[in-house]
């Protein structure tokens, strides 16, 4: 099993869903107020006066077959709203309780 970590801004949760219900990925926890900012171009989204976006992040615990097609969707979402964000990690699940 992974792990998969998706980190997006707020703006695109209802498109995040829709790709998970698209892909009939049911579980997930979400975490709805995330502050950060991108590695590499993203500006700072800390729900501050200055930096007011905010981000949100959810995992998804599912099946190795899963995880590329949910990439390649993330991926199609972030090429369509570059200027907003999203970006994914992926972590192998040794055990579950």
């Amino acid at each position: 099993m992974k792990a998969v970590m998706i980190v997006h801004n707020q703006a695109l949760t209802e498109k995040i869903d829709y790709v998970l219900i698209k892909l009939g990925l049911r579980g997930f926890t979400r975490f709805p107020d995330v502050v950060g900012r991108g590695s590499e171009k993203g500006n700072p989204r800390m729900g501050t006066h200055t930096w007011p976006e905010m981000n949100s992040a959810m995992l998804v615990v599912t099946e190795e077959d899963k995880v590329k097609p949910l990439l390649d969707l993330v991926k199609k979402v972030d090429s369509l709203n570059e200027e907003v964000g999203v970006r994914a990690f992926v972590w192998d699940i040794t055990e579950t309780a």
